[in-house]
């Protein structure tokens, strides 16, 4: 059995500087070569992390027989074709969220993961969080009862990509990106819903996508700006479960909702922690001692560790130290119900799961395409 996980890295960009400082902090992953298209990111990342190898051409990493693992972290609709390219190679692939610009895309790529005998993880960061865990131990104990209704919220009051100062403008580029606030924010709340409610396969979407706020002018020419600053959806699943969603990058409105579920027996909501059922006949609101909870299992059980982020549950997966969250059946459904909003807000009605895959069109790019470059 294997101790420690040799990776390949493609992309060298901002949100990789993050996963290469994760794989830093966990002992059993090593990182071995990184590729990206611009010579100073590889350096960067080289000299920073201490990567032996860099490479212009991913092909070349992908071709070295002493990789086990590789993470695609570039723009949204490069992940299909190199997610593909690396499974083909047979290599594990851990990509960086959402799982594609499209759900064909992502369907293509949760088949070749199939085919191909190698494992696929999407990175979603909130399903690792104290409350989710926590939500998960009473949904499975049964201390909601029957789930019929979840919701997911997030909420920036002004954080649009480069328009607002912050990240690239191929995050605001839809032939790019893909999306805007579901795809980078909302892919995070949606798919924690999921997991927390067992990923029913979705029936119908509904929804609406809207871009209304000013912005800085040069920004938005050089941008391209042409994608979505919030999205909102209404889903039914299978077993009689809604879902609905609301994911904002700028709005004038305050924070103050969060994600819940409710149930027949009791309800949650993730932020704060709170669990809401009946005692003695009377409505009760019930906090928890998260932590201590959450330091009490990684001392009696502790196989909880390989559970504290996406990277470090991905190497223990690899090390077969434990089972690999279903994290690419979760991302597709989330591919599902995100294009549903997309195509729903364009054609201005519900439209059924069968009907979103019959629409849904291939968006992947050139892994070789260049970025837009700032002033």
């Amino acid at each position: 059995m294997k101790d420690r996980i040799r990776i390949g890295l493609i992309g060298a960009g901002q949100i990789s500087q993050q996963h290469m400082k994760s794989y830093s902090q966990i002992p059993e992953a090593e990182m071995v070569a990184v590729a990206d298209l611009f010579p100073e990111k590889v350096e960067a990342a080289r000299r920073d992390f201490g990567i032996p190898d860099g490479y212009a051409n991913y092909e070349e990493l992908l071709a070295r027989d002493d990789i086990d693992a590789v993470d695609v972290c570039v723009h949204n609709n490069k992940h299909a074709p190199l997610t593909i390219a690396a499974l083909k190679a047979g290599k594990h692939v851990y990509c960086e969220k959402p799982m594609a610009g499209t759900f064909r895309d992502a369907e293509e790529m949760l088949q070749t993961a199939r085919e191909s005998g190698r494992h696929l993880h999407i990175q979603m960061a909130q399903i690792y969080t104290i409350e989710a865990r926590a939500a998960k131990r009473l949904i499975d104990d049964g201390h909601l009862g029957r789930v019929y209704h979840a919701r997911s919220f997030g909420y920036r009051r002004r954080g649009r990509p480069f328009v607002d100062g912050y990240g690239t403008a191929n995050f605001v580029d839809r032939s790019i990106s893909a999306g805007g606030a579901l795809f980078d924010m909302g892919i995070y709340h949606i798919t924690q819903i999921l997991h927390l409610i067992g990923n029913p396969a979705v029936q119908t979407v509904t929804g609406a996508a809207h871009q209304e706020l000013d912005m800085y002018e040069d920004r938005r020419a050089f941008s391209g700006y042409s994608v979505e600053e919030m999205g909102l959806g209404w889903v039914r699943l299978q077993g009689g479960v809604t879902f609905d969603i609301e994911e904002t990058w700028a709005g004038h409105q305050g924070g103050e909702e969060g994600s819940k579920i409710l149930g027949s027996q009791g309800g949650l909501r993730l932020e704060p922690f709170t669990y809401y059922s009946s005692l003695g006949d009377m409505p009760m609101s019930s906090t928890f001692d998260l932590k201590g909870s959450d330091t009490r299992w990684h001392a009696c059980f502790p196989e909880t560790a390989w559970y504290d982020s996406s990277q470090r549950h991905w190497i223990g997966a690899l090390l077969g130290r434990v089972p690999l969250l279903p994290t690419a059946e979760y991302a597709l459904n989330a591919a599902l119900i995100s294009e549903g909003i997309y195509l729903s807000s364009r054609q201005q009605r519900e439209l059924t799961a069968d009907e979103i895959r019959q629409q849904s069109q291939s968006t992947a790019i050139d892994p070789y395409t260049p970025e837009k470059v700032w002033k």
